[in-house]
Formats: C-alpha cells, sequence, structure tokens
C-alpha cells in the first residue's frame, strides 16, 4: 500500500501561483514513480509531470517551463509548484504513486483559475 495525502489546491486568479503536496508513509525511493494527473470536467484524466525514482522527470508539453516537480525525502513529500497559472489549468490534480506493478491514487485536490 501507498498511501498518498494530497493538499495545496484552492482558488488562483490567472498568472498566479499555486504549490501541490503529495505526502505518503512510504521512503519515496522505494517507489518506482511518483507524479501528478489532472482531470478537468468533462475530459479524461491526463499526465500533468511524473518522476522516477532514479530522478529521470516526464513534464506535459502544456505545463512545460511552468510547473516544476521537486522532492523532499526527508518528508517523503512529492511537490508541484504551478506558476503562471492559465484558466486551462483547472481540474482536479490527483497524486500517483506506480510500483510493483500497482498504481495508487490520492484523493484529488480542486485547482480553479480564474478571475
Amino acid at each position: 500500500q501507498v498511501p498518498l495525502v494530497e493538499s495545496g489546491g484552492g482558488l488562483v486568479q490567472p498568472g498566479g501561483s499555486l504549490r501541490l503536496s503529495c505526502a505518503t508513509s512510504r521512503s519515496i525511493f522505494s517507489i518506482n514513480s511518483m507524479g501528478w494527473y489532472r482531470q478537468a470536467p468533462g475530459k479524461q484524466r491526463e499526465l500533468v509531470a511524473t518522476i522516477t525514482s532514479g530522478g529521470y522527470t516526464n513534464v506535459a508539453d502544456s505545463v512545460k517551463g511552468r510547473f516544476t516537480l521537486s522532492r523532499d525525502n526527508a518528508k517523503n513529500t512529492l511537490y508541484l509548484q504551478m506558476n503562471s497559472l492559465k484558466a486551462e489549468d483547472t481540474a482536479v490534480y490527483y497524486c500517483n504513486a506506480w510500483t510493483n506493478g500497482y498504481a495508487y491514487w490520492g484523493q484529488g485536490t480542486q485547482v480553479t483559475v480564474s478571475s
């Protein structure tokens, strides 16, 4: 089991910033891959950014240069720093972990970008 607890969502104006956090009780280096996905109303869930235990990252073209992944190993926490937010970034953001052939998901946190 890989419990995932997300936090940091909210309402922000276009051009603003938010930082999402995903905390787990397991060492993040024991998890093959962690990352963030998002799902907007009426759309499929899509990849935002992922990072492997070895540090390889995969970032969606739509957020490159605006969103940044980082990890705090001591806190077993993954972060997603989101800058220059746009209305089209509005979605529920889900933390994801892949390990030992299983996928785990957090409960989701709402991000709304609106003036």
